[in-house]
């Protein structure tokens, strides 16, 4: 194969604004919420459900919202909290579920985190595979403030809003499909998020790689490579 041949993973940017996020039956609980801010029961909330369900483009519409800052492991276990929120009371903790469950620092970090928002009446937004009630925390003081947290699912998607989903990835990776491939492989994909991305992920680069257009018998035999078909 030559240079010519050889697809460029330029990366791409997903549209995360509000006006992007696709609602169904599967995550309308959860945007629902989101609108009630900042009238939540508490001063935690989690969204919780399968990985690319969501969770996080989400997280993305409430922190344009509440200003809130997004904070990571590194940050978490490197800083406290006086620190982290200097200006901003309001903070996402996206999917560092397993992170927290491996790691007892981590946890007593939380802890300080959690109690300092509370203190100064700001509002924490958890998202994770599993309810934060459920995350096999060994800090008793912490698993028992997330245990109370209110939590919402969300779910996969039905037929209706893997298309929307799929006509999304495509339009965010700047790709126009034909109604006759989406539904092709709206019938042939396991109905998931992660599936979704990665078939419209290895159509990109494959039609890059070939220069060819993304047709039914062109999705067909990509499909087949990657072993995707139901």
């Amino acid at each position: 194969m030559d240079s010519s041949q050889l697809p460029l993973d330029l990366g791409h940017r997903p549209a995360l604004g509000r006006e992007d996020f696709l609602i169904a039956p599967c995550n309308e609980v959860a945007v629902a919420w989101i609108d009630r801010w900042p009238d939540w029961p508490g001063h935690a909330l989690a969204f919780y459900g399968p990985s690319g369900c969501g969770k996080t483009h989400l997280a993305h519409v409430w922190q344009t919202e509440s200003a809130a800052i997004s904070i990571s492991t590194k940050d978490l276990l490197n800083s406290d909290p006086d620190e982290l929120l200097l200006q901003q009371n309001n903070c996402i903790l996206d999917d560092l579920e397993q992170d927290l469950v491996a790691s007892p620092e981590l946890q007593r970090k939380l802890f300080h985190l959690y109690n300092f928002v509370r203190e100064e009446g700001g509002t924490i937004l958890f998202t994770g595979q599993e309810a934060p009630a459920r995350w096999a925390i060994s800090l008793p003081d912490l698993a028992s403030r997330l245990s109370a947290i209110p939590s919402f699912e969300m779910g996969s998607p039905d037929d209706f809003l893997f298309e929307a989903l799929l006509v999304k990835l495509f339009y965010d990776r700047q790709l126009t499909i034909s109604k006759e491939v989406l539904r092709f492989l709206v019938l042939r994909l396991d109905r998931s998020f992660e599936a979704a991305r990665e078939i419209v992920r290895n159509l990109d680069q494959a039609s890059l790689a070939s220069q060819r257009e993304i047709t039914i018998p062109f999705a067909k035999s990509v499909l087949e490579k990657s072993h995707s078909l139901v």
